[in-house]
């Protein structure tokens, strides 16, 4: 039930491997890459208690020698202090340049961890082990790495490929089913942005998807991998057609910020969110029908996920500073804010065109449905 997908990015190409079991084989797969056979491990506290010592067996069936270091969990480790003691740790375990290190969690892990290799003796080599769903479908393939700042999310970072994603789908078991569910905003983010056949699954598939139905979940991850391994490798940097991944994040990233990065909302809630609004935005501008928003969210709320502010717990900030927070996004060019709208389900398109008091219209009856 393995899948292999290639993103071709020349002599920075790697394979992303989908499948249950994977962190058994995880030895076999890493050890040719290897100059001697040893790799340091960062985890965060969590999901070491779950998988470390599966992935310690499946690396000592090739002989291959682990070190690990373990990390808090949560969005608050994307940080400076951890990410200068990821880097502390790398420097006294000695890895050298020929080295790998490991990311084994979801995407904090994988951003910090892989901002560490970028810089750690101007580059070593990594390899990502995504454990949640929304890792294995985003943020661990295309070599986006970083932390956050007090000024928003993911703005210090660098370009760095991995070298080998293993996308366990087992582990995905352990997951608990908001997490899992969070991660499916991302999953239902590739339909929406640029395939209407893969929505058109989703909307059949998603709860057996949700169930455990594992074939449905390799098959998900896979549409989803290729979709961004495809972009990724026209524009690895985002300065053209990557842009369209951001589909929901710039309202995500703002609600995101405006929660305090809080397990309030998570990321993948966010994005949920964001794509609703989004499509929301593209119908008052006349870009796209009204069926479309309220097939969105149809779907979005039969799979039990979050789809309009209300749904967020406690207080948020009005529309004016909902509005100020996005002006902080990376997507921010020329101090014009770029929007991921849509002209329909699968027909996404980047856009600096688009009237900020819409935006805030859009946000102000959000708001005001609390």
């Amino acid at each position: 039930m393995q899948e292999t997908v290639y993103v071709d990015l020349g002599d920075r190409s790697y394979d992303v491997v989908i499948g249950p079991d994977l962190l058994a084989e995880a030895g076999v797969r890493i050890a040719p890459m290897l100059r001697r056979p040893r790799v340091a491990v960062v985890s965060d506290e969590q999901v070491a208690a779950l998988h470390l010592a599966g992935l310690r067996a499946g690396l000592a069936a090739a002989g291959i020698e682990m070190v690990s270091l373990e990390l808090p969990a949560g969005e608050a480790t994307k940080s400076w202090p951890h990410f200068e003691r990821t880097v502390e740790w790398l420097l006294g375990e000695k890895v050298e340049r020929n080295d790998l290190v490991v990311a084994l969690g979801g995407g904090v892990i994988g951003d910090l961890v892989g901002f560490a290799a970028a810089v750690l003796r101007r580059g070593v080599r990594f390899v990502q082990i995504p454990t949640s769903l929304l890792a294995q479908v985003d943020s661990s393939v295309g070599g986006k790495t970083g932390i956050n700042a007090p000024q928003g999310k993911n703005l210090i970072g660098a370009f760095h490929q991995p070298s080998l994603v293993l996308a366990d789908t087992s582990v995905l078991q352990t997951l608990t089913p908001r997490d899992f569910i969070a991660g499916y905003g991302e999953v239902v983010k590739y339909g929406l942005l640029g395939d209407a056949a893969f929505f058109d699954w989703l909307e059949v598939n998603g709860l057996a998807l949700s169930a455990g139905d594992m074939g449905a979940r390799v098959q998900a991850v896979t549409r989803s991998v290729q979709m961004k391994a495809d972009i990724v490798s026209r524009d690895e940097t985002e300065q053209g057609d990557r842009a369209l991944l951001n589909l929901g994040h710039t309202f995500c990233h703002a609600l995101e910020a405006a929660t305090g990065y809080s397990d309030r909302l998570l990321h993948g809630e966010g994005v949920a969110i964001g794509c609703a609004l989004a499509f929301e935005l593209s119908a008052r501008l006349g870009l796209c029908p009204q069926e479309e928003p309220s097939r969105v969210r149809a779907h979005l709320k039969a799979m039990g996920m979050k789809t309009d502010l209300v749904d967020i717990p406690g207080e948020l900030p009005g529309a004016e500073a909902l509005l100020e927070l996005m002006a902080q996004d990376k997507k921010v060019i020329d101090g014009q804010l770029r929007f991921i709208l849509a002209r329909g389900i699968g027909q996404a398109f980047v856009t600096s065109d688009v009237p900020a008091d819409a935006v805030y219209q859009v946000l102000e009856d959000a708001l005001a449905s609390r």
